[in-house]
């Protein structure tokens, strides 16, 4: 007996019904992204392994799918380094691919290699799956999409202003009121690593702060002790694990935190900047915080940090980040190019929506008409307005054998079709079709014309 397939873990199947509301969710962001100028491009699903290798940190390395490479790609493997068994060492020789972690490093080699053709400040942005070799569990998938929208060639803080602005908009669209945008600023973290002196483990600092919300107070104090941070260090940031107050508030407290560091006040002057601007405008229906825990423990953020938080009444992780990140095109030779992007996380966004029971009833993949086929003669009288019909924009579709009319009836049901057509000798003479509402159960006969409009 044949064994039932399976999917691997963290991905799945879509039915129908699930695309038409991914594609709704999709359509309201791309929607804004053009209208607040980005444009569209795509990159390959796959990139060369030393394209996204070191551009995550540690952990981020980690959990990049890399590709064997084809044929027998033990052969040319020195025996040695078999022998060392040294994973690391070995997986560059057999493997010069890797499926894309993000969108972000693959934009970064796109605008170096197309520099010349594009106009900066370039505004892109991409719709593609990304794959993470990260542990399944609600909300996180090993094969997902992200929506990013970036920025590059310009420093203005006006592009952080702005990206905001897009976040409340997309959210606001689609109805999930009260979301959270929560800031921070890269500059800000090394700041407080400055003035701990603890400048040299600043990675592990905020990859250590950035997990206060999973872990606590406790699990990150525990976790920094063990990357080598000194007691006596953290002691000194005890004021961070209970921050509270206003933005303006907040930012007075690390001005006096940050009084000797020269960096960490240039991130509360960006900080400041962007929550006037912001404050001078308004927001929709979202809300804007500082979170100076914020690290999203990426390397390549230099400056703001963005991530946005569900609705309090759902229990979700984050449904967007992204941040400033003036190095990133240097790490493939192209130097003082400055890049800010934010990032939608369109598969929680669909659990959110779901569980706010948010999506419209007309978002639907079925047809809105099923023409029932009582034989030939009727089938090819429905063709010609089942044509009618499509180029007027109407989904409908006919049943496709000659069957009784109870079956028909049930395909129509069970496929969630609101309206059937049914068509017989005496329509056919008379140029009619009887629409039947299977809601409510009512019946009118209609022309052609009649029937457009009763479906419209």
């Amino acid at each position: 007996m044949a064994q039932k397939p399976s999917i691997p873990k963290g991905t799945r199947d879509f039915s129908s019904q699930e695309v038409a509301k991914r594609q709704y969710i999709i359509s309201t962001i791309k929607k804004h992204f053009e209208s607040f100028g980005f444009q569209p491009i795509e990159t390959p699903s796959f990139e060369n392994y030393d394209t996204l290798m070191g551009k995550y940190g540690e952990e981020g390395d980690r959990l990049i799918f890399k590709i064997l490479n084809s044929g027998d790609y033990l052969s040319k493997v020195d025996e040695n380094l078999l022998t060392e068994r040294n994973s690391t060492k070995l997986t560059s020789q057999i493997s010069e691919k890797a499926l894309r972690y993000d969108l972000t490093v693959p934009f970064a080699r796109y605008v170096v290699q197309h520099q010349n053709q594009l106009e900066f400040p370039f505004k892109r942005y991409q719709i593609q799956p990304v794959w993470r070799a990260d542990r399944p569990q609600k909300g996180r998938f090993r094969e997902f999409y992200q929506c990013d929208a970036d920025v590059v060639g310009s420093k203005s803080l006006w592009q952080e202003v702005e990206l905001i602005q897009l976040y409340d908009a997309v959210y606001t669209d689609l109805g999930i009121e009260g979301v959270t945008i929560k800031i921070n600023n890269r500059k800000i973290l090394s700041g407080i690593a400055e003035v701990i002196g603890a400048t040299d483990k600043l990675i592990d600092f905020t990859v250590a702060l950035d997990k206060l919300d999973k872990i606590g107070e406790d699990g990150v104090k525990k976790e920094m002790i063990e990357k080598g941070i000194a007691e006596d260090a953290i002691a000194k940031i005890q004021p961070l694990f209970a921050f509270h107050g206003t933005f303006a508030e907040k930012i007075s407290q690390l001005s006096t935190l940050l009084a000797s560091s020269k960096e960490g006040m240039k991130g509360v002057e960006e900080l400041t900047f962007i929550f006037k601007a912001i404050e001078s405008v308004g927001l929709q229906t979202a809300t804007l915080t500082l979170d100076v825990t914020l690290a999203r423990g990426l390397n390549y953020y230099t400056g703001a940090i963005f991530e946005v938080a569900a609705p309090e009444t759902v229990k979700m992780g984050s449904i967007g980040g992204g941040g400033r990140y003036d190095d990133l095109t240097g790490i493939f030779g192209l130097k003082n190019m400055s890049g800010v992007g934010i990032s939608f996380g369109l598969d929680r966004t669909y659990l959110v929506m779901e569980e706010m029971n948010l999506f419209p009833a007309t978002v639907a993949s079925t047809s809105q008409v099923l023409f029932m086929n009582f034989g030939e003669e009727e089938m090819a009288f429905n063709l010609k307005a089942i044509q009618k019909l499509r180029k007027m924009g109407i989904k409908a579709e006919f049943y496709p054998d000659k069957a009784k009319m109870d079956k028909q009836f049930k395909f129509a049901e069970k496929k969630g079709i609101p309206y059937v057509v049914i068509v017989g000798s005496q329509e056919m003479e008379n140029n009619q079709f009887a629409l039947k509402n299977l809601a409510t159960g009512t019946q009118d006969t209609l022309t052609i014309d009649q029937l457009i409009d009763a479906l419209k």
